[in-house]
């Protein structure tokens, strides 16, 4: 077994002896990564609350955890993100930001809250133009017809206001730009975040 390597085509070889054994900077790399896994995994399953996060990696009193849980868990953070899910993952990132000797705590704030106002806003702007439509709809009884093919007859159908405004194509693509553009900008922030972590 200790000669495993022999069997292998002399291309292999070459190509194992050429990457090396990890050094042990990359061990520990692996092991850290493998910790913040580790914890975050418990913190996602709600085994752990923020407060726990930040006890947990204090212990370990590494700096070079922090940065990483931090990371990952902005990484995970996505516009669907719903608002307690958002603010959970809000409290872990400046807990976590509080064990740091350089501290950027207000930066990081705001561009959480920001990440929370684009959803709000988002949501918002979706109502006021559903509702808009929806009262165009109720003046216009028309706009709830429909027809529909059957064999070679066609029937009209009348539709409930609500179905009528999921039919209309300027809805659908009022949503899909909408969502498009703060996805965007959702981004956007989490990139900013991203940089402004030490």
């Amino acid at each position: 077994m200790k000669d495993w390597d022999k069997d292998l085509p002399p291309i292999a070889r070459e190509r194992l002896a050429r990457i090396g054994e990890f050094s042990q900077e990359e061990k520990e790399k692996m092991i850290d990564s493998e910790k913040v896994n580790s914890l975050l995994s418990e913190f996602y399953q709600g085994q752990i609350d923020p407060e726990s996060l930040w006890k947990r990696l204090k212990e370990e009193g590494k700096p070079s955890l922090l940065r990483e849980a931090q990371i990952r868990l902005l990484d995970s953070l996505n516009f669907g993100s719903t608002p307690a899910e958002l603010q959970k993952k809000r409290d872990g990132i400046l807990a976590i930001e509080t064990l740091k000797e350089e501290q950027n705590t207000s930066v990081i704030e705001q561009n959480l809250s920001l990440l929370e106002k684009l959803q709000k806003r988002y949501k918002a702007e979706i109502e006021q133009a559903y509702n808009g439509i929806r009262a165009e709809v109720e003046r216009n009884p028309r706009l709830r017809l429909k027809q529909v093919q059957q064999g070679q007859n066609t029937m009209i159908v009348q539709l409930t206001v609500d179905e009528a405004i999921k039919q209309f194509p300027q809805w659908q693509d009022f949503l899909s730009n909408q969502e498009k553009r703060y996805r965007q900008e959702f981004a956007k922030v989490i990139e900013k975040l991203k940089r402004e972590l030490k």
